[in-house]
C-alpha cells in the first residue's frame, strides 16, 4: 500500500505542487490549508508522514508539531521560507525529523520523505523487538517428534497461508510461530504478538483494530491496533480460542476481506497480514458449546500445526536443559553441569507444565544447587518421588521457597539439601563432603550451625 502523506501548508501553490510530486512518486498525497485542519485530518485519516510549514495563521507550525507528536506520533518534515537556525533548533527538539527551507527542492523533500519513513520503521521495529525482550529462539531436539514439527513448519513458512498452531501451555506454540514467521518472506519485519486471553473483553477490539479519538472514555487521541502494527508482517493471535464472538467476527472479515475499521471510526483500512493463530483449547468443542465461529476456524485451519508435548519427546530434555543453561549464562546466571543421574530423574517426570515447567525447574536448580554440578538428589528435591518411577529416598519436607526472601529460601535449601545428602550417606559426613566438594571441615560447622544431626 502507498503510504499517506499530509501537506499542511498555507500556500496553495505549495500543497498542489507538493501533491503533484507525490503522486508522481506513488505516495498517497493528502493537503490541509491550515494547522488546525490539518489535525482534524489526522484524527480522521491514517497518515504515514507529515510535511508541515513553519509559518500560518492560527497555530503556528511548532505548536502543531508538539501536539502531531504528543497525539499520533509520526514522522514530521518542517518547512519554512523564514528559518532560522534557532527555528529549525526548536523544531528538532520537539521531534521533527527534518527542516527543509523554501524555496522547496523538489528531489530532497522526496529524498527526506523516503528516509524519515525508512527510519519511523526501524524504530518501530525496535520498539517491537524490545517489548519482546528475547532474541532469536530455536527449536531444540532431535526426536522424531520434532523432526515432523520442523517439516510442517518448512513446508508452510514460505506460503501465506494461515496457520493454527495446536498444543498444550507450556509446549512452545509461541516459538513454532516465531519460526513459521523467521522463515517467511515477511521476515524483514518485526512478528506482531497478542495475547487474547490476558486482554480484557472491552479493550480486545481496540488492542486488535485501535481506536478514533473519542471512541469511549479515556480514548484521548487516535490509537493504531496490532493489525496496524503488523500491516506487511505475521500477527500471531495467542490463545485464540479466549477470543469473544465479536471480535471473532471482525477477524474473519480481515480474513476475508483484507480490511477493516478502527473502534469509533467509520474508514476502511486495508492491511496485508498473515494470520498466526495458536490455542490449547480443543476449537471443534468450543464451536459445539457455541463459544467459537465455525467459518473462522475454517478459516484458520488453513495449515493445522500440532506441538508435541514434552512427555512425548522426553529424549530432547538434555539438549533442552544445555540450551536453558547457556540462556541463564547470557543473563549472568552461573552454568552448572547436570549429571547423567540427574538427567536421567528429568526424564523419568511427566512435565505437566511442558517445556516451561523443565526451564523453570533448570532455572531454580542453576540458583540455588551448591557447587558446579547438579545432581540426582539436588533434582529430587525439587520434583519429588512422583515424577521418578524409581523413586530416589524420601526428602525432607521442601518448603515453598518462591515467597521466601533469598538468604532465608537458601538457607532451608541448604539445610534440605545437605540433609538429603547425608541421609543418603548413612550420616557419613567424610564420604557427603567429598561428593558434594566441600571441607569436612567446613561441612561440619555448617551442619552443625543448620542444626543437622551427624553420627
Amino acid at each position: 500500500m502507498p503510504s499517506t502523506i499530509l501537506i499542511i501548508d498555507d500556500e496553495a501553490a505549495i500543497r498542489s505542487s507538493l501533491a503533484g510530486i507525490l503522486e508522481d512518486e506513488g505516495f498517497l498525497p493528502l493537503a490541509a490549508a491550515s494547522a488546525e485542519e490539518g489535525l482534524h485530518m489526522l484524527d480522521e485519516r491514517d497518515v504515514s508522514l507529515v510535511l508541515l510549514d513553519i509559518w500560518m495563521p492560527g497555530m503556528d507550525g511548532l505548536e502543531a508539531l508538539r501536539q502531531i507528536k504528543s497525539r499520533f506520533d509520526l514522522p514530521v518534515i518542517m518547512i519554512s521560507g523564514h528559518g532560522s537556525i534557532e527555528t529549525a533548533v526548536e523544531a528538532t527538539k520537539n521531534g521533527a525529523y527534518d527542516f527543509i527551507e523554501k524555496p522547496l527542492s523538489y528531489d530532497k523533500v522526496v529524498l527526506s520523505i523516503n528516509k524519515g519513513l525508512q527510519f519511523d520503521r526501524l524504530t518501530r521495529e525496535n520498539l517491537l523487538l524490545r517489548e519482546k525482550g528475547q532474541g532469536i529462539a530455536r527449536i531444540t531436539g532431535e526426536s522424531q517428534a520434532i523432526g515432523l514439527l520442523r517439516e510442517d513448519i518448512v513446508r508452510v513458512a514460505p506460503t501465506g497461508a494461515s496457520v493454527l498452531i495446536l498444543g498444550e501451555h507450556g509446549t512452545g506454540k509461541e516459538l513454532v510461530a516465531q519460526t513459521i514467521h523467521r522463515l517467511s518472506p515477511r521476515a524483514g519485519m518485526p512478528m506482531v504478538e497478542v495475547n487474547c486471553a490476558a486482554i480484557p473483553e472491552e479493550l480486545i477490539e481496540s488492542e486488535l483494530f485501535g481506536h478514533v479519538k473519542g471512541a469511549f472514555t479515556g480514548a484521548v487521541e487516535t490509537r493504531k491496533g496490532k493489525f496496524d502494527q503488523a500491516d506487511g508482517s505475521s500477527l500471531l493471535l495467542d490463545e485464540i480460542g479466549d477470543m469473544s464472538l465479536k471480535s471473532q467476527a471482525k477477524v474473519l472479515r480481515i480474513l476475508q476481506e483484507h480490511r477493516f475499521e478502527r473502534v469509533g471510526g467509520a474508514k476502511t483500512i486495508e492491511v496485508d497480514v498473515r494470520i498466526l493463530a495458536a490455542t490449547n483449547k480443543r476449537l471443534d468443542e468450543e464451536i459445539e458449546h457455541g463459544t467459537f465461529r465455525p467459518d473462522l476456524y475454517y478459516r484458520l485451519n488453513v495449515v493445522p500445526i500440532k506441538v508435541p508435548r514434552l512427555a512425548d519427546r522426553k529424549e530432547d530434555i538434555p539438549l533442552l536443559v544445555m540450551d536453558f543453561v547457556e540462556q541463564f549464562r547470557c543473563k549472568g546466571i552461573r552454568p552448572k553441569a547436570f549429571m547423567p543421574a540427574a538427567l536421567a530423574m528429568m526424564q523419568q517426570h511427566d512435565w505437566p507444565g511442558n517445556v516451561r515447567e523443565l526451564k523453570n525447574l533448570v532455572e531454580r536448580l542453576l540458583i540455588m544447587s551448591d557447587g558446579n554440578e547438579v545432581g540426582e538428589a539436588e533434582v529430587a528435591l525439587f520434583l519429588g518421588r512422583s515424577g521418578a518411577k524409581t523413586p530416589p529416598p524420601t526428602p525432607p519436607a521442601v518448603p515453598d521457597y518462591v515467597r521466601l526472601p533469598f538468604r532465608e529460601a537458601r538457607q532451608h535449601f541448604e539445610r534440605d539439601y545437605l540433609a538429603a545428602r547425608l541421609q543418603a550417606n548413612e550420616g557419613n559426613v567424610s564420604k557427603t563432603a567429598e561428593q558434594i566438594g566441600m571441607e569436612r571441615s567446613h561441612l561440619h560447622r555448617k551442619l552443625k550451625a543448620l542444626g543437622i544431626g551427624m553420627k
